[in-house]
């Protein structure tokens, strides 16, 4: 596997944008309503994607035929994991979060091993493995806090579970349209259900955000729901599955980092041993390997 021009640009942009963004998500919850928080930075970030989408000249449209799809692609890579990690990061430190939504790799591996059929070679077993136990290390200390905050590291891995399914059908999908396009009404359909779980569950919360709120929030829209959503769907799209998720290993490593220097959250030796075994599971899939590897 071999990454062009373009998929390496995309990479290294959507790594800086998602994994500063766990530090700065978690100081824009903090003391805010989380799903409420989400919904603002969805509806701001429509029109910044859509903008995107007209200058760029890509169409909107997507036959009435493929609508129960797009639905489905957006239940598992978009309503499910942004309703559940929002509110795990409102509970938990934003490099824990980051790190236990980034086990999203490892599921999809496993997924695609056992129900799709993809046949996983010997060093992208070593990489599955590598981040693995990377993730294990990094949780070492969040582990042994686990009956205080059950809740949040559940909701965190069952993001991350139902992603990794989202990340297979997004490279299955033969929807004859833009990556842009699947991104775009699948922003749309997270934004109305964000939205609906906000005024049900956080209305009594609501408040004016402060002027740091307001600028996480605007982070978000134009960052990640403007930029890194649409640039994930087409690496997934154009990647091996396994590729895919496994190239981005380095953005919880990014995130446990940003969050300490950016909010002073504690580093320990497991957070730097992790760090080795990430860019070994990073290697076992970007490194160009023998023809028979």
């Amino acid at each position: 596997m071999h990454l062009t021009q373009r998929q390496l640009i995309l990479l290294v942009f959507l790594t800086l944008a998602w994994g500063l963004n766990w530090p700065i998500m978690k100081l824009g919850v903090t003391d805010f309503p989380p799903l409420t928080f989400r919904t603002i930075s969805m509806w701001l970030g429509l029109p910044v994607l859509a903008l995107a989408m007209v200058w760029l000249k890509v169409p909107f449209h997507i036959p009435r035929e493929r609508y129960r799809e797009l639905f489905w692609l957006a239940v598992v890579n978009m309503f499910i994991w942004h309703a559940l990690m929002i509110l795990a990061v409102k509970s938990l430190s934003s490099g824990r979060a980051a790190i236990l939504g980034y086990t999203m790799p490892i599921f999809s591996a496993l997924i695609g091993a056992w129900f799709f059929g993809n046949q996983l070679k010997a060093r992208n077993w070593v990489g599955v493995a590598a981040a693995g136990l990377g993730v294990s290390l990094l949780l070492w200390h969040e582990l042994t806090n686990l009956s205080g905050r059950p809740v949040g590291v559940l909701l965190a891995l069952a993001a991350a579970a139902t992603w990794a399914l989202g990340t297979q059908l997004l490279r299955k999908t033969t929807m004859p349209v833009a990556a842009l396009t699947i991104s775009f009404w699948m922003t749309v359909l997270t934004t109305l259900v964000m939205s609906g779980l906000s005024v049900t569950f956080e209305m009594p919360q609501w408040k004016a955000p402060s002027t740091v709120v307001w600028l996480t929030i605007l982070y978000n829209a134009v960052l990640i729901f403007g930029f890194a959503h649409a640039a994930w769907t087409f690496l997934a799209r154009s990647l091996p599955p396994v590729a895919s998720s496994l190239s981005v290993m380095m953005i919880p490593i990014l995130g446990v980092f940003a969050g300490a220097i950016g909010l002073g959250e504690v580093l320990h030796w497991q957070d730097w041993a992790a760090v080795l075994l990430m860019v070994v599971a990073i290697g076992s899939v970007l490194v160009p390997g023998r023809p028979s590897d």
